[in-house]
């Protein structure tokens, strides 16, 4: 295995930052072998177009900063790994641009005044993204980690961790598509669609899974897959395109918080009230999400 080179580093951010959904989203998620919570940072591994790997652990690090620390078999992608540690925590939001919108909806303000600052989780690649939300499809958080951790360790790329138990890149999109039948412990109709998307996703036929991606493009391409909806389309858009207007009026969690909080549950009602939420509808997200008991909304102890 490759001798990795160490780098420390302090990511600036606009104050405030809420950090318990960012990494309690990210540690209740993460994929055995690729994410993990240690020593009080959350630490993952990553892979770059120059081929090469490495692994980045994030922890808070006091008033406006969040300290990195890189990993690195080449030291030349410590520009791609600084800025995906950016993008996973959300740290090039304005709070001050967001939260005000936000809280003129009286439902919303006093959620705001308890957790300003409440960022968005990214990822660390829209391939990555993308397969995770199939694999998330109607099922819970544990279930989804368990099939992705599945996954990883079939045909994700074993690598070397030297400061923790980080075992795999996450799979390319054509080792998902070549994935034995048997990996996959889920219905034929969810396999069928994650060997679409990854087929799709490894012949280069999809928009880049990116921020600065055309919203609409990627909602449109991804939605003509089969057995992919809205719901896997807006996660991706919020995750992976860093679109902060992605909204996902059909997912469980937005509309039991939409009724506890004495709004109306449909789709339809939440779409219509939430017009007044844009253009940050997935920071509102985050909000309703955080008002149920639920790991993604805890920091890990």
């Amino acid at each position: 295995m490759p001798r990795l080179q160490l780098s420390t580093h302090r990511l600036s951010f606009i104050a405030p930052l809420f950090p318990d959904n960012l990494y309690g989203h990210l540690v209740a998620t993460a994929v055995p072998g690729v994410e993990e919570w240690r020593d009080g940072a959350y630490r993952r591994t990553l892979r770059f177009a120059s081929g090469s790997y490495g692994i980045v652990a994030l922890r808070p690090g006091g008033p406006g900063v969040v300290l990195a620390r890189l990993l690195l078999e080449d030291a030349s992608d410590q520009p791609a790994a600084l800025q995906t540690s950016r993008r996973l925590l959300d740290l090039d939001a304005d709070p001050a641009v967001v939260d005000p919108v936000l809280a003129d909806d009286p439902v919303l303000a006093p959620l705001i005044q308890a957790a300003p600052g409440r960022r968005v989780p990214g990822a660390a690649g829209g391939d990555e993204m993308a397969v995770r939300a199939v694999l998330g499809q109607q099922v819970s958080t544990a279930a989804a980690r368990t099939h992705a951790g599945r996954l990883v360790a079939a045909v994700g790329q074993p690598i070397d961790d030297p400061e923790g138990g980080l075992t795999h890149l996450f799979p390319t999109p054509s080792a998902v598509a070549a994935a034995r039948p048997e990996t996959f412990a889920f219905p034929a109709a969810r396999q069928r669609s994650l060997r679409a998307l990854s087929t799709s996703l490894a012949a280069g036929e999809l928009p880049p899974l990116e921020p600065g991606s055309d919203p609409a493009a990627v909602r449109e391409a991804l939605q003509a897959l089969p057995g992919v909806g809205p719901w896997t389309a807006e996660t991706v858009a919020m995750r992976a395109l860093a679109d902060g207007d992605a909204f996902i009026p059909t997912d469980l969690g937005v509309r039991a918080a939409a009724r506890a909080l004495g709004l109306a549950p449909t789709p339809a009602a939440l779409t219509a009230r939430a017009q007044a939420w844009r253009p940050w509808r997935a920071y509102a997200v985050q909000h309703l999400w955080a008002t149920a008991p639920h790991p993604v909304n805890v920091m890990p102890a």
